[in-house]
């Protein structure tokens, strides 16, 4: 798990990214990101009850926090970041989220 100070966890904190931040998009997931003014980077993950029941949902979330560990290191600093799974995420593999993470991540500019 990622440690809690690079963690978005409120809803005001989710709020504020989709609503000034940037997006961009792949089938299995979209992602938003915004500037902050602190010295560390957030992420945020985001999966809806239509992708499934609780089991299905964390499991997404578990792969999309392992996909997005070896890119930490990578990702500009400064940086809220809010990662919302599509409904074809239920059954994509871990190598489907890491390259598409990848891909988006370049494409905003968010990796150094």
């Amino acid at each position: 798990m990622l440690p809690s100070a690079w963690r978005l966890r409120r809803r005001s904190q989710f709020a504020r990214v989709y609503s000034k931040g940037r997006s961009a998009a792949t089938d299995l997931v979209v992602v938003y990101t915004l500037a902050n003014n602190d010295q560390v980077t957030r992420i945020g993950f985001s999966v809806s009850k239509k992708l499934g029941k609780a089991v299905a949902r964390n499991s997404v979330k578990r792969l999309l926090r392992e996909a997005v560990r070896p890119m930490l290191s990578d990702i500009k600093v400064g940086l809220d970041i809010v990662v919302v799974a599509r409904r074809k995420a239920s059954g994509a593999a871990l190598a489907d989220f890491a390259e598409s993470l990848d891909r988006l991540f370049k494409k905003l500019g968010i990796i150094k």
